[in-house]
């Protein structure tokens, strides 16, 4: 539950054991991230997942992407991350 600022976002990288597992983790930020009207940039593939959140027309972080972090957080907590 790792996330770090830097370059005006917000950024976590996810190992996983597998691509099954990281596509795991994108569905399982689609939930909060609709709902927050908010989306996130993703990466994945066999082994990892990379979320960074940032609000562009505020030009960085604001507590919005905090609040979506939190939320991706306890999104991930069902799969061990």
């Amino acid at each position: 539950m790792t996330w770090t600022e830097r370059d005006k976002a917000l950024h976590r990288d996810i190992k996983t054991p597998d691509f099954m597992t990281s596509f795991n983790v994108v569905s399982a930020v689609v939930p909060p991230a609709e709902a927050m009207n908010h989306h996130p940039d993703i990466e994945f593939g066999w082994g990892y997942a990379r979320i960074k959140l940032t609000t562009h027309d505020a030009g960085g972080v604001t507590e919005k992407d905090r609040k979506l972090a939190e939320l991706i957080d306890e999104a991930l907590k069902p799969l061990g991350l």
